[in-house]
């Protein structure tokens, strides 16, 4: 059973933890990233092949030994890590064939926040490997000709830290396609509420020539993810966080590696919380398109 912490060189191998994993695990040389571990791709085939395995519903039911054997003194390393005996994780798919230069696969495999114990994690793995054999995922595939039967799934999980503000950092333009500025969109709480569309996001348009703010949206925000026990919830954002003074937020030191990332990007004390994956937008790559870090210094927006 295989179980790669992010950060060892064995976890950059984009065939054994995917994209989404591989690309964290490069940035822990340089940024403070919350520690966590991957099971590798090589451990969902014998999964996915065995019986009564492919329907969400069955996902419970269907905890190979194996994987939990793996995951439990995985789990307590992490525990030791954080300083905390049972740390709430995020727990999130990286398949090998996502997160690529022309395919997203945003949204299509599930991702479970704030699971709390090793028999919770175990559970939201599987449940991660389930999600690749839904309709939805499965019809994104044959729409991009990929086959579902070669598809290998890896599953990342991370120590989910309280954060005060979460972004999603494009570093192309969503819009427009220019690829000499960079879109952040931004937001109280955990990212969740504006990944999934819950929230209209601040949005802040940056030239990368000299990091200069060519555009600002600040939007009301009045809803926010939070934890709860064992998950999260969407609760009204408090008050003071409404009041316009209060509204724009300093930015800080992001930065990615890959090919044309977007960044998952949350404030806390003491870290950069970053998630680097793709973004597919219509402008040809140029030749000396910059894939490393997008944004060099500290900006205040």
């Amino acid at each position: 059973m295989e179980v790669l912490w992010l950060g060892h060189p064995d976890c950059h191998d984009v065939n054994r933890v995917g994209a989404k994993a591989a690309n964290l695990s490069r940035l822990v040389a340089s940024y403070r990233i919350p520690p966590g571990f991957c099971v590798t791709a090589a451990v969902y085939a014998p999964w996915a092949a065995g019986p009564g395995r492919r329907h969400p519903a069955l996902a419970p039911q269907a905890i190979p030994a194996g994987l939990y054997n793996a995951l439990a003194p995985a789990y307590r390393g992490l525990a030791q890590r954080c300083g905390v005996a049972d740390p709430g994780v995020a727990v999130r798919s990286s398949a090998v064939d996502e997160d690529g230069a022309t395919l997203s696969f945003a949204g299509q495999y599930e991702t479970y926040l704030n699971v709390v114990g090793v028999d919770a994690v175990a559970e939201a793995v599987v449940r991660c490997w389930t999600s690749g054999r839904t309709a939805r995922a499965l019809a994104y595939r044959r729409g991009q000709g990929l086959s579902g039967k070669a598809m290998r799934l890896a599953v990342l999980i991370q120590q989910l830290v309280l954060v005060d503000a979460a972004a999603v950092v494009f570093s192309a333009n969503p819009v427009t396609g220019s690829r000499d500025e960079v879109v952040i969109n931004a937001g109280w709480g955990l990212g969740e509420s504006i990944v999934r569309g819950t929230v209209t996001p601040d949005t802040y348009v940056i030239r990368k020539l000299d990091l200069a703010v060519v555009s600002r949206a600040i939007a009301d925000k009045r809803r926010m993810t939070v934890l709860a026990p064992a998950g999260t919830h969407e609760v009204p954002v408090p008050p003071a966080e409404e009041d316009p003074k209060h509204r724009r937020r300093p930015g800080s030191r992001v930065g990615a590696s890959g090919h044309g990332p977007g960044v998952s990007h949350g404030l806390a004390s003491g870290y950069r919380v970053c998630l680097p994956r793709p973004s597919i937008v219509s402008a040809p790559v140029s030749a000396n398109y910059d894939s490393g870090c997008l944004l060099s210094k500290e900006l205040r927006l």
